[in-house]
């Protein structure tokens, strides 16, 4: 069914709401990926005096740093990784209210129906937002790696350095260059958003009714992000694996159908997991946003409703 904030929400209000949402849940979770650093990296920082004893685990991390250096270490880099984040998902929630819209969900049509439609509406949105962005993200990721082998110091990673990647880009390979990888990326993006959006849009009416609380719709959508994460996280490890075979001097994949194949034959069906569980700590974020803009969104409306 079509929820009144899908109805009443046009593409800008959408995409403002869930682009607030998105720094917001992306900024409550930057302290533990910050503790997640500081705990990999802790043997160098007890040789360079930065700490007195090993942390204890992530709780003991962020009070000791908390405690010694303040709030500040803790949200270290977060408006970079907000810039970076927040257009993708703010996409993804406008083009999905608009696909859906198309599709005139009404009361008397099957669950099965309404899910097909809502899992059609994220994995189209999905795909749309990997062909807008993609090419940006392509080119950020050779200014990294320009950083990284010191053609570019790290104080000059400007806009101009983006666009200096998309003219070279485009010399040396041409457009195809900008979208080399793409269709891996889109194809994991619209099997992960079909699931995310289609199993919570249609669970949700269902399961929690048409006013649920925040908490309620965040326990659904971190079970929701949790499940989109495992379905499509085989084509994200395929997708990894290519990746690494085009750095070997001899390649052991030659298409990646053939890899997802070696990997099945080679190194049993349960490798293409391998990793998925750090996705128990990494979907709160991706709950938060579900919950965070149904809250928002409500917020708005109301805003909106008593103005009028």
């Amino acid at each position: 069914m079509t929820s009144r904030q899908d109805i009443s929400l046009n593409f800008i209000e959408t995409f403002v709401i869930s682009s607030v949402t998105a720094v917001a849940a992306r900024t409550l979770i930057t302290p533990v990926d910050r503790c997640k650093i500081l705990i990999t990296h802790q043997t160098q920082f007890l040789k360079d005096g930065l700490i007195s004893r090993p942390y204890k685990g992530f709780t003991d991390c962020m009070i000791q740093t908390y405690k010694y250096r303040g709030i500040r270490p803790l949200y270290q880099g977060n408006l970079a990784i907000c810039i970076r984040y927040f257009p993708i998902h703010a996409l993804n929630f406008a083009f999905k209210n608009e696909i859906k819209r198309m599709f005139k969900q009404n009361s008397n049509d099957s669950y099965s129906k309404i899910f097909f439609e809502n899992f059609v509406s994220g994995g189209i949105a999905g795909a749309l937002s990997v062909c807008i962005l993609y090419s940006l993200n392509n080119a950020r990721q050779h200014v990294n790696k320009d950083i990284r082998t010191g053609k570019i110091r790290r104080e000059k990673r400007q806009l101009h350095s983006i666009m200096n990647a998309y003219k070279n880009i485009l010399v040396t390979d041409g457009i195809a260059g900008l979208y080399r990888g793409f269709l891996i990326v889109c194809v994991h993006d619209a099997i992960y958003r079909g699931c995310y959006f289609g199993f919570y849009d249609t669970l949700k009416p269902i399961l929690l009714g048409q006013n649920p609380s925040f908490f309620l719709s965040f326990i659904l959508g971190y079970g929701v992000t949790l499940v989109s994460h495992l379905v499509s996280y085989p084509v994200d490890t395929v997708r990894r694996r290519m990746w690494m075979d085009k750095i070997r001097s001899s390649r052991q994949y030659t298409s990646h159908v053939n890899c997802l194949f070696q990997i099945i034959r080679n190194e049993h069906i349960s490798s293409l997991f391998r990793g998925a569980n750090t996705w128990i700590i990494r979907s709160i974020p991706g709950a938060g946003l579900l919950a965070g803009f149904d809250l928002f969104a409500k917020i708005y409306l109301s805003i909106k409703d008593s103005r009028s």
